[in-house]
């Protein structure tokens, strides 16, 4: 299969990113890749996304560039196709409409894959006949605006398939969207196997990563971390990531006497030597659309502590099992959590035996092999459909000449019949 994903930037450093190059990555062992980037903002990606995969841009937004795109005029008038109910709305224009229409008019692809709302408004509304549609949710519905949840309504029925990366989400769209026709599946992101010695449990740090950013609720964390230091002073915190919420948080930790317990460690490329450097993982999210840093701490062998919030980490942690599950925003019941694990050096290394063991699932060969199997039946089924068309419309043309010639037959013996 030829395979063409549609991605808002491919340059970056954000979640979806890195899971769309895993996946491509993946399947590109066994067939032909691309991943096409609207918009190209450096001259290297952050991640790689191997050798197999085939990269390109439709806009060039380098600066530095000979064919720098982002002073075109017909790039500062809003987009007519892409939706504006999709929070990337501002960057998009009539440019970058007519290079994404022109990109999905002339695809040889057998699939196409968007990553997002509103590019996969492009790919039901603009893709030529014949390749399957797919669209990818990274969010989940839940959190989209009324609006957007109104196209979304009205565009998704053209698509095959939509994939949400947690089963709530599937079920969300199954039973509030009703696409009929539309096959719904549920396809985890995946997280390879890390380059480093899984966690041995002696380091005595939790460890949290992600965006600095309010739904992820570090202020809970750091508030739930100062019970913990009552108890246990000789462990701390460390929470890697950028973002707004940076100077709040300082302030708190200052705020809280923490500032020997509590650390803001910035962003860390590769994450995964700082994962394996703890023994326990948090998660204090106030809503998850997956959970990947869940999966990244239990490949490297870190039992988690995460909130039970919408959607994903109740579907990645067995509570009790490989990970602690608290409600949301308890300070308490993680201050609990994280204390039982501390304070219980059989239990917290039975959990990580058995995270790293669970988190294999995510594998990208396993994730791999599961979207292969749906992107095989929706070809399969396009193609079965092109067919039956063509065999309509050739029984049609059959039917009138078969009945053009039996007219032509019984015209004949009344033509001789005359001439006689």
């Amino acid at each position: 299969m030829h395979i063409s994903f549609l991605i808002n930037s491919a340059f970056g450093m954000g979640g979806t990113i890195r899971t769309t190059f895993n996946l491509a990555r993946t399947l590109a062992e066994q067939h032909e890749v691309e991943v096409v980037s609207v918009f190209r903002y450096r001259d290297r990606p952050f991640f790689d996304p191997g050798p197999r995969v085939r990269l390109r841009s439709l806009v060039d937004m380098r600066r530095h560039s000979s064919g720098y795109e982002g002073g075109d005029p017909e790039h500062a008038l809003p987009a007519r196709v892409f939706p504006r109910g999709d929070g990337r709305f501002p960057q998009y224009s009539p440019l970058t409409d007519r290079r994404i229409g022109e990109d999905l008019r002339t695809t040889a692809a057998d699939v196409v894959i968007g990553t997002r709302p509103g590019l996969n408004a492009h790919i039901a509304r603009q893709t030529r006949r014949g390749p399957a549609r797919v669209g990818q949710e990274h969010l989940t519905l839940a959190t989209h605006p009324a609006r957007l949840k109104l196209m979304l309504r009205g565009t998704y029925p053209r698509l095959d398939a939509v994939t949400t990366v947690t089963e709530a989400d599937a079920r969300d769209y199954r039973r509030l969207l009703r696409l009929p026709g539309v096959r719904i599946e549920a396809l985890p992101n995946s997280v390879p196997e890390p380059d480093v010695r899984p966690a041995d449990g002696t380091g005595k740090w939790v460890v949290a990563a992600g965006r600095l950013a309010p739904a992820k609720r570090y202020d809970v964390l750091i508030r739930a971390f100062a019970r913990v230091v009552a108890e246990r002073p000789d462990w701390g915190l460390r929470i890697y990531g950028s973002g707004r919420e940076r100077e709040k948080l300082r302030l708190l930790i200052d705020e809280l006497g923490l500032y020997n317990h509590v650390f803001l460690m910035g962003p860390a490329h590769p994450i995964e030597a700082e994962w394996a450097k703890g023994a326990i993982g948090a998660v204090t999210s106030s809503l998850e659309s997956f959970g990947m840093t869940i999966v990244e701490a239990m490949r490297c062998g870190l039992p988690v502590v995460a909130t039970d919030c919408p959607h994903g980490p109740g579907e990645i942690i067995r509570d009790g099992v490989d990970g602690l599950l608290a409600p949301v925003g308890d300070e308490s019941a993680i201050a609990g959590a994280l204390l039982r694990l501390m304070n219980d050096d059989a239990l917290r290394q039975r959990m990580s035996r058995a995270a790293l063991a669970a988190s294999s699932r995510f594998d990208p060969a396993q994730v791999g092999a599961r979207y292969e199997d749906l992107l095989t039946a929706l070809v399969n089924r396009r193609g079965g459909a092109v067919h039956r068309a063509r065999g309509a419309l050739l029984g049609g043309a059959y039917a009138v000449k078969d009945a053009a010639n039996y007219a032509l037959k019984g015209v004949r013996p009344a033509l001789q019949g005359g001439r006689a």
